[in-house]
């Protein structure tokens, strides 16, 4: 695979903003250069994720995206902290999580590094990594970027946020969201098939689609589980997430404030309803304790 080439008119992400990223940076903010803000054994993913000892988490900066209510808006942004990484470090870095117990490689928000993931990638099997790799998404992905990572993914975690070309639109400036990421998981499925578990749990191969509830949105969460139990409700798992906290929603009033007890516990009724399987959150998940300090942590030892 040749990085350059694909990074000279960039259209990895639906944005296809076509900015030569060897000479500036993208609309996502990311150039040529790996970013990233954090390498950790994280706690907080799906339990068959997560296990016993944590999923080796690499929490990549700048995102396509841009959701107004983004958790990770410190490194998300188009100026985000993040600290550099060549493809070789990203791979040192991956070992290194290998070597303190983790259950698998999470690549958090990566899919403007996607040429780059699959050097890593490349580097870290050859030197002995043998842990299952999940790619961490908005959702909001191009198929053509996917098909570039079958073979190297083995889990798909990707976000259906909204049913509402609407909401996408006033929150996360893609009206086309849910077109975009329909695809985007249905290659995804395509890619792992129905979910794959070992002895003691773990999964090792398959797709959970995420669903983070909003405030005032339980219209279109009902939306968005019907069509995921239409869709793709016989070969994907489904995490319902309360877990949005607020914060700086001063010019968003109308999403200053967290999931109520009723809201989820309605949404859990149709999940059960329409026969999905998966996975929920208690209430003590709704904190600012539940974001990762994004300080490099991880990546002190990987500086390129």
């Amino acid at each position: 695979m040749k990085v350059t080439g694909l990074l000279k008119s960039c259209k990895l992400c639906p944005r296809a903003c076509g900015a030569d990223r060897t000479r500036t940076h993208g609309l996502c903010g990311a150039n040529d250069q790996i970013e990233a803000a954090r390498a950790s054994l994280h706690q907080w993913e799906e339990p068959p994720i997560s296990g016993g000892r944590g999923s080796g988490t690499v929490f990549f900066s700048h995102c396509s995206l841009g959701c107004v209510f983004c958790q990770n808006r410190h490194i998300s942004r188009r100026d985000g902290f993040g600290k550099p990484l060549s493809p070789q470090k990203l791979a040192q870095t991956f070992l290194s999580l290998e070597r303190r117990g983790a259950h698998n490689i999470n690549l958090v928000t990566g899919a403007h590094y996607v040429p780059q993931i699959i050097q890593a990638l490349s580097l870290a099997r050859s030197s002995g990594l043998h842990l299952p790799v999940v790619y961490n998404s908005s959702g909001y992905e191009c198929v053509e970027t996917l098909r570039l990572l079958e073979g190297y993914v083995d889990i798909y975690l990707p976000d259906y946020k909204y049913y509402s070309s609407y909401y996408a639109s006033l929150y996360s400036r893609a009206k086309d969201y849910r077109e975009i990421a329909v695809a985007a998981i249905a290659e995804m499925v395509r890619q792992t098939g129905t979910p794959q578990f070992d002895d003691d749990g773990l999964l090792t191969r398959g797709t959970i689609i995420r669903h983070l509830m909003l405030p005032g949105l339980a219209g279109d969460t009902a939306q968005v589980l019907r069509d995921i139990a239409a869709r793709f409700g016989d070969i994907a798992l489904v995490s319902l997430m309360r877990q949005y906290t607020p914060f700086d929603m001063q010019e968003w009033p109308e999403l200053d404030r967290t999931i109520t007890d009723n809201e989820y516990a309605d949404a859990c009724e149709l999940f059960h309803s329409l026969g999905l399987g998966g996975f929920f959150q208690h209430a003590e998940s709704i904190s600012k304790s539940f974001i990762p300090a994004f300080d490099g942590a991880g990546l002190e030892d990987c500086i390129s």
